[in-house]
């Protein structure tokens, strides 16, 4: 297994909110889920940079909105999970799974 076979931690933080989002899940709205679904500060740059690896991994797809009066003429990019990326997601998730299964001090005995 190589370096593809599973993912880091934010890695997977980022996967799970674009699933959660589905059709919204773009920089800043990824970066609002993890915050308050797991209570952690989150730098929005850390988001871009993490969405650039995970496109260049083969992992996530991106499309480019239309721009709004909102943003100032900027268009939002517009993030989904693929195939590749719901795979390594799967098993990155069996690994933490099997690792933690049957330690009495996560209380999962």
């Amino acid at each position: 297994m190589g370096k593809r076979d599973f993912l880091g931690e934010f890695e997977l933080l980022i996967l799970l909110a674009i699933l959660r989002l589905k059709d919204q899940a773009y920089g800043m709205r990824i970066r609002q889920e993890i915050e308050e679904s797991c209570d952690r500060e989150t730098a929005i740059g850390s988001v871009y940079l993490t969405l650039e690896r995970l496109e260049e991994k083969g992992f996530v797809e991106s499309i480019l909105g239309e721009a709004t009066e909102v943003r100032g003429g900027r268009a939002k990019r517009f993030f989904s999970v693929n195939r590749s990326g719901r795979e390594v997601l799967r098993r990155s998730l069996r690994a933490v799974s099997n690792l933690a299964e049957g330690l009495t001090i996560l209380g999962t005995s």
